[in-house]
């Protein structure tokens, strides 16, 4: 009994991963056209289920095969937009840890925050790689744009775990 309880989880994790890989392929490719960089941050909605049916080692395994996966199909693994993702995942996760399961707050808050920790962990990246300080200046506008964004992936991440039946 145990045995099949351990390959059912692994079956859902796998599709989690697969689906968090295949939004992040789209979102690059098709809704690429948003001006300073700004990104739905659609595959964050499986990091939010995942983290909610799962726990924290979980998600932080789909995220980082999300990451590793997307740029291998990309072609741009260990290159510059590798690790800007890399910076804005790691520092995501972490938001989503600390807010989530650590402070309890509600998803679409838990949501905004991990999208404003995405793109502070990018800029923060792309700062170190080009050396460019300047670049802090487009902070501002990426945390405008994650309320709107993460209250979106967290409204998605909601109604899907309710379809699931999951208590929140």
């Amino acid at each position: 009994m145990m045995r099949n309880q351990s390959i059912k989880k692994m079956v859902y994790l796998t599709l989690l991963a697969a689906m968090a890989i295949a939004i992040n392929l789209f979102e690059s490719a098709y809704l690429a056209f948003m001006p300073f960089g700004i990104r739905f941050g659609l595959a964050n909605i499986i990091a939010l289920i995942t983290i909610e049916l799962f726990g924290i080692q979980e998600m932080l395994g789909i995220n980082l095969m999300r990451v590793m996966l997307s740029s291998l199909l990309r072609g741009t693994i260990f290159g510059s937009t590798f690790w800007i993702s890399a910076g804005g995942v790691l520092l995501s996760s972490l938001c989503l840890i600390v807010v989530r399961k650590g402070l309890k707050f509600p998803i679409y808050s838990t949501s905004m925050i991990s999208a404003i920790g995405h793109s502070v962990g990018q800029v923060m990246v792309v700062m170190m790689i080009y050396q460019q300080i300047h670049l802090m200046y487009i902070i501002p506008i990426l945390l405008i744009s994650s309320i709107p964004t993460g209250v979106l992936t967290g409204m998605i991440a909601v109604g899907t775990l309710k379809r699931l039946k999951v208590q929140l």
